[in-house]
């Protein structure tokens, strides 16, 4: 019999099961538009850290519809749809640190987000992000737990 194939470098369980994926795209002119008209509206969508992470580039918008797509993508993912928990209860974060983890996104889920990652049984979740000064994408990968093998 040989051993089991050694875990993921990223430290992902091996075999690990794919739940849930979930991709968004924002057109970054649009919710421009949005957040000048009604300035109200980043507050009710983003925590504070990741409207402190935006106001350190020279366009915040580009960092904030790229975060907006990652918060509807994570819905995508967990098999939900717009309303099922609040904007903020997903949260866009930045990696610390040096090498290929300085700046790495991922996401981290509160209330009611986490409640439902839980009942879904997401043991982790994967984002990507992307900009340009037209459009901002996320791709969001909902992983389980190890997928049960043959006895």
């Amino acid at each position: 019999m040989s051993a089991p194939p050694p875990p993921p470098e990223d430290g992902s369980p091996s075999g690990a099961a794919v739940v849930g994926v979930g991709i968004d795209a924002v057109d970054v002119g649009r919710f421009r538009r949005v957040l000048a008209r009604r300035p109200g509206v980043g507050v009710r969508l983003f925590t504070d850290g990741e409207r402190a992470d935006a106001a350190a580039v020279r366009d915040p918008v580009e960092r904030l519809a790229a975060r907006f797509a990652a918060k509807e993508a994570a819905m995508k993912a967990l098999g939900s749809g717009i309303g099922a928990f609040a904007f903020r209860d997903v949260e866009v974060v930045r990696g610390s640190g040096t090498g290929a983890a300085r700046g790495r996104p991922s996401l981290r889920l509160g209330g009611d987000a986490a409640a439902l990652a839980a009942r879904r049984r997401v043991a982790r979740l994967h984002v990507s992000l992307t900009h340009t000064s037209q459009v901002a994408m996320a791709v969001v990968v909902a992983e389980g737990p190890p997928a049960a093998g043959p006895a």
